[in-house]
This record gives C-alpha cells, sequence and structure tokens, in this order.
C-alpha cells in the first residue's frame, strides 16, 4: 500500500530545500573528489572503515607500546640524520632518550623493547660526517 503525503507537510522537506538551495548557490561544485568515483569501490565491506582511515589520517596505530616506540626510536635517528644542525640532533636524541628510559624503567606491555638510549655524541658525529662539506652546513651550533 502507498502511503500519502501527510496534510500539512509540503513535498519539499526542510532539509531538502537547504540542500537544493545550497546546490543552486554552487556550494557543493568544488569539493573533493567531485566528478571522479567513489575510493575503494573494489574492496569488500568493512564496518570499521571509517575508524581505520581516521587512524591514518591521525597517524595512530595499534601496535603495541614497546613496539610503537622501537617505530618512533627509528624515526627519530631518521630526524636526526635529516636535522639542520647540531643542537637539532642533540634535542632530537636526546628526547627519544627520555622516552626510552622511562620504558626501560617502567616496563610496556608488548615484545621486548629491544633498545637502549643512544649514544648522542655518537649520532652527532655520525650526524657531523654526513654534514660536512654540503652548502648550509651549520657545525658545532649551540643550543
Amino acid at each position: 500500500m502507498t502511503e500519502r503525503k501527510p496534510p500539512g507537510v509540503t513535498f519539499e522537506s526542510w532539509i531538502d530545500k537547504q540542500i537544493r538551495e545550497a546546490e543552486e548557490r554552487g556550494d557543493f561544485a568544488d569539493l573533493p573528489g567531485t566528478g571522479r568515483p567513489l575510493p575503494h569501490l573494489d574492496r569488500p565491506y568493512d564496518d570499521l572503515w571509517w575508524v581505520r582511515r581516521k587512524m591514518a589520517d591521525e597517524g595512530l596505530t595499534l601496535l603495541p607500546p614497546t613496539l610503537a616506540l622501537r617505530k618512533e626510536a627509528e624515526d627519530a635517528l631518521a630526524a636526526a640524520a635529516r636535522a639542520g644542525n647540531e643542537a637539532e640532533v642533540r634535542r632530537i636524541v636526546t628526547e627519544i632518550n627520555d622516552k626510552i628510559g622511562a620504558a626501560l624503567r617502567r616496563p610496556m606491555s608488548g615484545p621486548p623493547l629491544n633498545l637502549v638510549p643512544y649514544d648522542v655524541e655518537k649520532v652527532v658525529g655520525e650526524w657531523r660526517e654526513g654534514h660536512e662539506g654540503h652548502e648550509g652546513y651549520q657545525g658545532r651550533a649551540s643550543s
């Protein structure tokens, strides 16, 4: 059985009217992805797709804390290698060493950490070797 429009209700609802007027003003014309197919239509349906996308957008992970710290330590060494001066290298290595030290004092859940604090002078020396003679080399910049 088909239902009839109740009396007093217009064919165009209040929301439908707002959408129509916004389209007429061009409010939807420059949205990202306009004119392109929806992404990931070929993938199987995942109820938590939005959670996974939000985590990726925010750089979040579900790694156990020890593995997350190992990854952070790798990233810190890479950042130290790209640093612009020795003071920045020392800051990066000191910050990760503080986190490693805290994890060693208060064990974290997950697989073994297998990390010890980095030798700041060794990392700075390696950075120096990789940057001496390069344009913009700032040598022993004070912190």
